[in-house]
C-alpha cells in the first residue's frame, strides 16, 4: 500500500523478519538514506506485532557502511582482499571451481549452504551443485540445527515438519513440556504463547540444565545434567506405564512397536533415572501427573536434546512419551520441534541437504530422481548420489574436497571443533563466499561476493510451523550488490556443459518458485498448490498443499498429502485427493496427522531406545561439563548482529556462566577472566557467577570469534542417524587466568 509521510509518498511493505524461524510479521517503510524503518504488523498471528531487539534493529545491516558493496578478490601480490569488478570475480570463481573439477573430479568441489537462504536460493543451490558442478558434496548449516528432530520425526511419523500444528494452538493445550529451549532469549515474541497457556490454566514445564529466563516463568523446572534428556524421557515413560496412564486404545489403534518401546522404558526405573539426571523422583512423578491429567498436552524440543550424539534417540524417547499417552495426531496435542534458523525448515526441504531432492524427496529413491530430473531436463542417471553431512564435508576440506562455494554460513564460528574447521578452510585450493558482510569465514576466501539481503529481495521462507511465507522486496540494493540467484545464473553460464545452461537458472525468484512447485509436486513437502499470489493474499500457506494438475504418478513412500489433517488426508502411498472440479484450491495443511500418520499403514512407530552416556564424560583432567547456547541480543554466529550497535551494547562479548561453588573453588570473582579447556582447544572469557546453573556445568554463548569462541571447545562426534554434532555437552576444565 502507499501512504504519505510528511509530504513524501512512501510504500509500506508487509514482510517478515530476517532472523529466526518465527519469521515475525513486520512492515517496512523506506526512509531517506537508502534504508527502511520497521513498524508493527499486528495482523500476523505468530507475533501479533511484537518484535525482539534483533527484528527492530534489522535495518541497521542495510547501511552500506556495515555491509559489503563490492566483490573482493585475493591479491596475488599482497595476499589481501581487494575490490574487483563482478566479471573478474565471477570469472575467478568459475575458474577455481573448474580447475578443481577438471583436475580432481566433480566430488572434489564442495558446496555449503545456509538455513537463512530463501527456498528459491536453497533450491537453486542444490540444483546448481548437482546439475552444473555434478558434485554430491553439498550440505548446509541447518544440519547443525534440527536434524536430529527431523530424523526422529521421519522415523516415528513418516514425515518431518517442525511443528505439526500452528503455534497459536499452544495457548489452548493443557500442558507443554519444553525441552532444551529458551524462547525468552532465542525467539522472544513466541513467549507470549506460553504466557497465555498459563493464563488459560495450562501448565508449562521447562527442562534445562540452567534456570533460564524461560525456566523462571515455568510452573515446574527440571534441571537435568547435560546430555541426560534421553534418560529423563525414558523415566517419565516408565512412570506413565507403572501408573496405568498409557492410552491403550490409542496405542492399539494408531501405533506399532509399543511392546518393545515399553520394555526399553521399564528398564529405566525412577531412582535409576534420578541418579543419571539429578532430577529428584518426586519431580519426575509431578511431571507425569501434570502432563497426563489434561485432555491435551504437547512436548516441544529444541537444540538442547537435539544437538547430541544421541539426539535422534533422545527426541524419539520424547515422541514415545507422546504416543504412549495418546498425545500425537490429536487436536491441541502432539510433538513438535522449535526450529532455530529463519528458513531451517524450507532450507532442507528443497535440495541443499546432502541426501535430499526438492519436495523432501530422498536422493536414493529412483522415482524421486526421475521426477526431479524431468523437471530439470536432465538424465536421472547423471544426478550424483548422497554426499557428506555438514561436519564431515568441512572435515574433508583441503584433502578430498579441494574447492568450496559457500553461501550464507559462517562455520569458522558456528561449526564444532571450530579451530580445526578454520584450518581446513585455510587449506583449500580455492574458497568462494557469498555473504552480506565480511564474516570470519569470508575473510579467508579467495573471492567474496556481496549479495542482497532480506529487504532488498523477494523470496519465500518456511517458518517453524510449516507455513510458507512471502518476504517482499522493499528497496533496491546498493550499487555493486547482486542477488544469489544472479550469481548462480552467471556461474552456470561460465561452467555449464550443455547449451545455454544459464537458462536453467532464472534470476527472477517467482520463476524459480514456479519450478520448485513442479519439482516438489507429489513429494512429502508438496508446495505445488502454493503460488506467490496465494502467499500474498493469504499471508502464508501450510504445506503439504498439492495442486492436482501438477502431481506426478504414484511414488513409493509417503505422498503429497500423507499424514495430513482432515483438510488433506490420503493414503500414504498416494498424493492427497484432488479437489472436485470447480471446487476451491487445496487450503494447505495447518495440522498434520489428525487422521493418519505419513507411514505406509498410517500408524505411528514407537522406536525402542535406551540411555547411553555422553560421548565425553568428565574425568580427573576434564571434570566439568560445558553446554552452549544463545543470548537474546545476538544471533547464531553473530556475523550480522555483532555489527549492530544497540545489540552489541546489550551483549558485548562472550562469558563463562558458572555456579558460585565452582567459582569459589577456582578463586574467581565476577568478571575475572576464565579459561575453559577441552580436548580440542582453549577459550577465554569473563566469569558470570550465578546460581541459575548446576555446579557441575558451565555455559558459554557461541556468537563470538577470537579467544572467546565457544565452538573451539565443542565435540564434533556425530549422531549415527542425523549426523548432528554433539554441541550441547563436552568435558572441560576451567582455570582462572592469572595476570
Amino acid at each position: 500500500m502507499r501512504r504519505t509521510l510528511g509530504g513524501m509518498q512512501s510504500t509500506v511493505t508487509p514482510t517478515h523478519c530476517p532472523y529466526c524461524a518465527l519469521q515475525c510479521g513486520m512492515n517496512l517503510t523506506p526512509v531517506p538514506g537508502g534504508t527502511v524503518r520497521v513498524s508493527e504488523r499486528a495482523d500476523f498471528p505468530v507475533n501479533r506485532g511484537a518484535l525482539c531487539g534483533k527484528g527492530r534493529t534489522a535495518p541497521a545491516l542495510l547501511d552500506p557502511g556495515v555491509r559489503l558493496t563490492s566483490p573482493l578478490v585475493r591479491s596475488p601480490e599482497t595476499g589481501a582482499l581487494v575490490p574487483a569488478g563482478w566479471d573478474e570475480a565471477l570469472d575467478r570463481i568459475a575458474g577455481g571451481l573448474d580447475r578443481t573439477r577438471t583436475g580432481y573430479g566433480a566430488d572434489a568441489v564442495g558446496v555449503f549452504g545456509g538455513g537463512g537462504l530463501t527456498n528459491e536460493k536453497a533450491y537453486a543451490l542444490g540444483k546448481f551443485a548437482r546439475v552444473v558442478l555434478g558434485t554430491s558434496q553439498i550440505d548446509y548449516n541447518g544440519r547443525f540445527c534440527m536434524s536430529s528432530a527431523a530424523a526422529a520425526g521421519v522415523r516415528a511419523f513418516g514425515l518431518d515438519r517442525g511443528l505439526p500444528f500452528p503455534l497459536e494452538d499452544v495457548p489452548r493445550t493443557g500442558c507443554v513440556i519444553l525441552v532444551g529451549s529458551n524462547p525468552a532469549e532465542t525467539m522472544p515474541p513466541a513467549l507470549r504463547h506460553f504466557t497465555e497457556l498459563r493464563e488459560n490454566g495450562g501448565t508449562l514445564i521447562v527442562v534445562d540444565p540452567r534456570r533460564t529466563r524461560t525456566a523462571e516463568q515455568a510452573d515446574l523446572h527440571l534441571a537435568p545434567r547435560p546430555g541426560t534428556d534421553l534418560a529423563l524421557a525414558l523415566g517419565l515413560l516408565h512412570l506413565v506405564v507403572a501408573g496405568g496412564r498409557a492410552d491403550e486404545a490409542y496405542i492399539r489403534d494408531r501405533t506399532t512397536g509399543w511392546e518393545e518401546a515399553r520394555a526399553a522404558a521399564m528398564a529405566h526405573w525412577p531412582e535409576y533415572v534420578e541418579r543419571i539426571t539429578g532430577v529428584p523422583v518426586p519431580l519426575l512423578r509431578e511431571t507425569v501427573r501434570l502432563f497426563c491429567e489434561p485432555e491435551a498436552a504437547m512436548v516441544l524440543t529444541a537444540r538442547g536434546p537435539e544437538q547430541q550424539a544421541k539426539g535422534t534417540d533422545t527426541v524419539g524417547a520424547w515422541i514415545n512419551l507422546c504416543l504412549a499417552t495418546g498425545r500425537a495426531g490429536r487436536p491441541l496435542s502432539g510433538y513438535g520441534c522449535l526450529t532455530g534458523q529463519g528458513n531451517g525448515q524450507g532450507g532442507r526441504e528443497h535440495g541443499q541437504k546432502a541426501d535430499q531432492l526438492p519436495g523432501y524427496r530422498k536422493l536414493t529413491d529412483p522415482a524421486a530422481r526421475r521426477h526431479v530430473a524431468g523437471v530439470w531436463g536432465v538424465d536421472p542417471d547423471t544426478l550424483p548420489g548422497p554426499g557428506r553431512s555438514a561436519y564431515e564435508l568441512l572435515d574433508a576440506l583441503g584433502t578430498d574436497i579441494r574447492s568450496l562455494l559457500l553461501m550464507g554460513s559462517n562455520p569458522v564460528v558456528s561449526a564444532p571443533r571450530a579451530a580445526h574447521v578454520e584450518e581446513r578452510l585455510r587449506s583449500l585450493d580455492f574458497l568462494a563466499v557469498c555473504d552480506v558482510v565480511l564474516s570470519e569465514t569470508a575473510a579467508l576466501a579467495d573471492v567474496v561476493l556481496p549479495v542482497t539481503q532480506w529487504a532488498e529481495e523477494t523470496g519465500t521462507t518456511t517458518s517453524l510451523e510449516g507455513r510458507v511465507l512471502l518476504r517482499r522486496r522493499a528497496l533496491p540494493a546498493p550499487d555493486g550488490v547482486r542477488g544469489d540467484l544472479e550469481v548462480l545464473h552467471e556461474l552456470a553460464a561460465r561452467l555449464g556443459d550443455g547449451p545455454s545452461p544459464e537458462k536453467r537458472f532464472p534470476t527472477d525468484p517467482e520463476e524459480v518458485f514456479e519450478e520448485l512447485r513442479r519439482a516438489s509436486a507429489g513429494g512429502p513437502a508438496d508446495y505445488s498448490g502454493i503460488s506467490y499470489r496465494r502467499l500474498a493474499e493469504e499471508d502464508g500457506v501450510f504445506w503439504p498443499c498439492p495442486a492436482p494438475e501438477l502431481q506426478p504418478g504414484p511414488e513409493p513412500g509417503p505422498g503429497a498429502g500423507a499424514g495430513a489433517s482432515r483438510e488433506a488426508s490420503a493414503p500414504a502411498s498416494a498424493p492427497a485427493p484432488a479437489p472436485a472440479p470447480g471446487s476451491a484450491v487445496h487450503p494447505g495443511t495447518p495440522r498434520l496427522f489428525l487422521d493418519r500418520f505419513a507411514t505406509g499403514d498410517g500408524r505411528a512407530r514407537f522406536v525402542p531406545v535406551a540411555h547411553r552416556a555422553n560421548a565425553e564424560e568428565p574425568d580427573d583432567e576434564y571434570p566439568v561439563l560445558l553446554t552452549t547456547g544463545r543470548v537474546v541480543a545476538q544471533y547464531q554466529s553473530g556475523a550480522q548482529t555483532r555489527r549492530v550497535g544497540e545489540l552489541n551494547a546489550a551483549a558485548p562479548g562472550p562469558f563463562v556462566e558458572l555456579h558460585p561453588r565452582l567459582a569459589e573453588r577456582l578463586g574467581a570473582a565476577e568478571g575475572d577472566p576464565l579459561a575453559v579447556v577441552s580436548r580440542r582447544g582453549r577459550a577465554v572469557a569473563p566469569a558470570r557467577i550465578t546460581t541459575a546453573i548446576r555446579p557441575d556445568t558451565v555455559f558459554m554463548p557461541f556468537h563470538w570469534a577470537g579467544e572467546g569462541r565457544a565452538n573451539t571447545l565443542t565435540n564434533p562426534v556425530l549422531d549415527p542417524v542425523s549426523r548432528m554434532p554433539e554441541f550441547k555437552v563436552c568435558a572441560v576444565r576451567v582455570e582462572a587466568v592469572r595476570s
